[in-house]
């Protein structure tokens, strides 16, 4: 099974053009797995396994104190893993195929309302040290809905701030453009004419967002500006970079925005994924009607 697990990973890396990060995911849930068959059963051939073998490895799983995404995601990567199998005929049957994928509870997503939104923008001033930076790098995660994974790896050649796009790669690896608002593109104009020349060094790469030291900027110190700027702000200690991608779909979709459009500029796959913040909304209806009509209570 061992070969079989470094094939198949091969396979996503060349074939699938699968990111690293998918990659490694897979390896960690498959050799998991060929490790418990080995030392539970004795058995490793993938050939051998069986569909009682999945059920005995998944219950384990639980038992350990695994969540249930966690488990999702050893069930996907077993059942793409032995479908690749039986297309190669390297196993006579697929025992994952009817294998079914644990139920998930639905969380819906955190958000800042408009005018929390507006505070935090508002407390990142000019005058501070990276100011300009601080403040184009908020104005961008609100106005184009960007993981803060995509916001690291902007680069100056996919922004063209003339007619305010910005090509950003996500998930997968798959690339999308996404609108610059007007205020972000002035905040990003500023930023690259009044601060981004002082942080370049030799070895500065053509990232849009530097550290100080010339370097591009890291998803952990995103999150640590982030607190910051809402303790300033006086909102609360649970506001992290993501929550303004939430926010920016959310106030997209309660200003009339088509589903389909939003589901774009966010980058998902499945359409699925992104009716999330119908739910949201509905919510934030809800609270509205029972606060302010008079027979809602």
């Amino acid at each position: 099974m061992q070969t079989d697990i470094e094939d198949f990973i091969i396979h996503l890396a060349t074939e699938r053009g699968l990111s690293d990060h998918y990659q490694l995911s897979t390896r960690i849930s498959l050799e998991t797995f060929r490790a418990w068959l080995q030392q539970t059963h004795g058995i490793a051939r993938s050939a051998e396994a069986t569909r009682e073998h999945f059920t005995g490895f998944l219950e384990h799983r639980k038992r350990a104190g695994m969540a249930a995404a966690s488990i999702k995601l050893n069930v996907v990567a077993l059942k793409i893993f032995f479908r690749w199998l039986r297309g190669l005929n390297r196993i006579p049957l697929d025992p994952a195929e009817l294998l079914s994928l644990p139920r998930l509870e639905r969380y819906l997503p955190e958000t800042l309302n408009e005018q929390q939104v507006e505070t935090l923008l508002e407390t990142v001033l000019e005058g501070e040290p990276l100011g300009l930076r601080n403040r184009a790098i908020f104005e961008t995660l609100y106005a184009c809905g960007l993981r803060v994974s995509e916001l690291c790896g902007a680069r100056l050649e996919h922004l063209n701030l003339d007619v305010r796009i910005l090509r950003v790669t996500g998930k997968g690896d798959k690339t999308r453009v996404v609108p610059v608002g007007k205020k972000a593109a002035a905040a990003l104009h500023a930023y690259l004419e009044g601060e981004r020349p002082e942080l370049v060094r030799k070895h500065t790469k053509s990232h849009v967002f530097l550290s100080i030291r010339g370097r591009a900027l890291t998803p952990d110190r995103i999150w640590q500006l982030t607190k910051e700027a809402a303790a300033r702000a006086g909102l609360s200690s649970g506001v992290y970079p993501h929550l303004l991608r939430h926010s920016f779909a959310t106030h997209l979709l309660g200003n009339g925005a088509d589903l389909r459009v939003i589901q774009e500029l966010l980058g998902h796959a499945d359409i699925a994924t992104t009716q999330i913040y119908t739910h949201v909304d509905g919510q934030r209806l809800k609270s509205v009607h029972y606060k302010f009509h008079p027979r809602a209570r």
